[in-house]
């Protein structure tokens, strides 16, 4: 028997969704591929010696999006440019190379999968220098408003989630042989066609009621105020609130006297289950949970998105006919008042557009393409060596290394 293929996944805790890629592609690895790959998730911001600016980012981020969203939009765009792109490359590599290269030393993967953009410049930099080749794959966990950072001529796949972002990647100079839409990857158990009924009975919801799933979290302002009104709007409703990590939130909607059947949850670690057992759902815009609800084939009623970033993830999900971006609770409540007019045939027909745009198979794809790369070993890649590795010794020159 051949020894089975080390798969290393890269990823970072910037937000969720990229945490979750990288745990659904690993779930679909070992369940695919149990005997012919390891699977290793690792965030190599967690390393202490990774720079303190790169490491705070994963919780500025969420500070930023939450306090200041317009001026997250500024930076973004602002950064978003072949010029910022290659001058940020340049940074990455002096910040992570070590830790890069110690990461890549201990694990001695044969393929490696990241769904985050800051590490292929420092991977890149690490197998000019050292003449060898690991495969890179690269997942995009935005939808449609795709940061150029993502797209890095030297990695071997980058699939995506969406043709508009297949486009951007075509515009910023990839081949179109290396580029694949693959979907954003949900947990496998999405394509799985579980009995909705006896998951219902499960969780404790009626089975002939209309449940709305609501998703909260500290990013979620706008959540709260739509659930009151829907108590108090007679609607033949049942709520299903998740409040996530938002303790705050969890302990005032325990509080509140239902005049719907409701059921408010914390922190869950099945909410796959909650969404397959749901009608629709009430969320932000976030690339991971729109996923998720389209892979479930759930209509989405988004009541927040992030300036840029989640823009186009909204518009992508209101030009599919899946669901609408509400500015309010008065709104929201006039949406879902019509959704279930005429025995709910408007929801049906977003449910259906939400199937037609969903994927829920793509953690699968990539694993698939994961192995491949790993079965089809390391190679040397010699094009442009001399000239970069002339650039990379200056560039690393007063980190403590033997560059050979």
């Amino acid at each position: 028997m051949s020894t089975p293929k080390h798969i290393l996944i890269l990823t970072a805790d910037a937000g969720f969704g990229h945490r979750a890629a990288a745990n659904a592609v690993a779930q679909a690895l070992a369940t695919r591929y149990p005997d012919e790959c390891r699977v290793t998730v690792v965030n190599p911001l967690d390393d202490k010696r990774a720079p303190a600016i790169l490491r705070r980012a994963q919780d500025d981020y969420d500070r930023m999006i939450q306090s200041t969203p317009e001026l997250y939009k500024f930076c973004y765009e602002a950064s978003d440019g072949s010029f910022t792109v290659s001058i940020a490359e340049q940074g990455l590599i002096a910040m992570l190379y070590l830790t890069m290269r110690d990461v890549v030393q201990q694990h001695k993967p044969d393929a490696i999968v990241t769904t985050y953009p800051l590490f292929q410049a420092p991977l890149a930099a690490l197998f000019a220098l050292n003449r060898q080749y690991i495969p890179v794959l690269t997942v995009v966990t935005d939808l449609v408003s795709v940061h150029s950072l993502w797209f890095n001529e030297d990695i071997d796949r980058c699939l995506v989630p969406t043709e508009a972002v297949r486009q951007k990647a075509l515009e910023s100079g990839l081949p179109p042989e290396h580029i694949e839409v693959t979907g954003l990857p949900v947990n496998p158990v999405f394509g799985s066609n579980p009995d909705k009924a006896e998951l219902r009975r499960r969780l404790g919801w009626s089975e002939d009621r209309c449940v709305a799933l609501m998703a909260g979290s500290k990013r979620v302002k706008k959540l709260e105020p739509l659930a009151h009104v829907l108590n108090h709007s007679g609607l033949p409703l049942e709520l299903a609130i998740v409040a996530g990590g938002d303790k705050e939130l969890h302990s005032r909607l325990s509080e509140v006297e239902w005049h719907l059947p409701a059921h408010v949850y914390g922190f869950v670690d099945d909410m796959p289950a909650l969404m397959l057992a749901a009608d629709f759902i009430v969320c932000k815009a976030g690339g991971l949970i729109v996923s998720e609800a389209l892979a479930a084939g759930l209509p989405l009623l988004l009541v927040e998105a992030i300036p840029g970033q989640e823009t186009g993830n909204a518009e992508y999900v209101e030009r599919g006919g899946a669901g609408v971006l509400v500015e309010d609770a008065v709104a929201g409540l006039t949406t879902i008042y019509h959704w279930l007019m005429h025995d709910r045939a408007e929801l049906h027909q977003r449910a259906e557009r939400a199937c037609t745009l969903g994927k829920p198979q793509a953690a699968m794809r990539v694993a698939e393409l994961a192995l491949a790369a790993a079965n089809e070993g390391a190679e040397r890649r010699v094009r442009r060596l001399g000239t970069e590795t002339t650039l990379l010794n200056k560039l690393l020159s007063g980190l403590d290394l033997d560059l050979g």
